[in-house]
């Protein structure tokens, strides 16, 4: 029994899942594949416990109901991901639980209602956890985007370790239009001004044709104060991502309508809103 791979250890290892649309094979994934497989076969590692390169599988503090694959040190784990790919990688803003990713997956499984029966988008998805809670709340279908194929990957393997089914996209969508959506969640994809910049566009033609939106941010100064208004704010677990060591509260935001310039999506907004996204096919 100790030398037999665990049930999702075993589904990751496939190369290919067939319920995923997008390739998920962390074998071309210089250094992931082993450290992915090695958190999931020994779940459950405390915090401190993990040699400091590895990844290790454990409830998220603000959302227990869900576990995530997360490095034990973010910085080290990138450098060893960067030895083994032999060339600079983006950060492993997957092998964290972001505190504003955090605050939105609690503000859905505690309002179920605000995804259940919904086709859902998590822009920006990283881990997957905004993702996995929709899909634990009862969302009728999710995708997790992400540009990142490590996060494509670790998206793959945390919804395996929740008993979840995601569709994963990596395609770039911010500079367009997301049809056949009802509601996009944006879970801390505002942590820098030039990702800002493109994504309260991104949102503003969402809500425009007539999605609901709902943003998780812990206030990293970009947010659009006078288009976005809190719905609900959390207090920050201890242990997140360390660059979130000096935040203490973070909120679920969602836009405010008289702000947004919703000509374009008026009649389709208003005909969404008459039926409940259970209604749809």
């Amino acid at each position: 029994m100790g030398d037999e791979a665990s049930p999702v250890a075993t589904a990751v290892a496939e190369t290919t899942d067939r319920r995923m649309p997008v390739r998920s094979d962390t074998a071309v994934l210089p250094g992931l594949k082993p450290l992915v497989l090695q958190a999931l076969s020994a779940p459950e590692h405390a915090a401190g416990t993990a040699s400091i390169d590895r990844l290790r599988l454990a409830p998220v503090p603000l959302v227990p109901e869900v576990r995530l694959v997360m490095a034990e040190d973010a910085i080290v784990l990138w450098a060893r991901l960067e030895a083994e790919a032999g060339h600079v990688l983006p950060p492993p803003f997957w092998a964290s639980a972001w505190t504003g990713g955090q605050g939105l997956a609690r503000y859905i499984l505690d309002h179920p209602d605000t995804v259940a029966g919904c086709h859902v988008l998590d822009v920006a998805s990283g881990s997957g956890l905004v993702a996995i809670a929709a899909a634990i709340a009862g969302a009728a279908g999710v995708t997790a985007n992400d540009i990142d194929p490590y996060s494509i990957a670790a998206i793959n393997a945390n919804a395996h370790a929740n008993g979840v089914e995601l569709t994963l996209s990596s395609s770039d969508l911010l500079d367009g239009d997301v049809d056949g959506v009802d509601v996009v969640l944006a879970g801390d994809a505002l942590y820098h001004p030039s990702v800002a910049a493109r994504m309260l566009p991104f949102l503003a033609r969402v809500v425009a044709k007539g999605a609901r939106v709902l943003v998780g941010d812990p206030d990293r100064g970009h947010l659009a104060h006078d288009w976005l208004e809190r719905v609900a704010t959390y207090e920050v677990p201890m242990s997140g991502a360390p660059e979130d060591a000096q935040l203490h509260l973070t909120s679920v935001l969602k836009p405010r309508r008289d702000k947004v310039d919703d000509r374009r999506g008026r009649a389709t907004r208003l005909r969404r809103e008459s039926h409940h996204c259970r209604t749809r096919e």
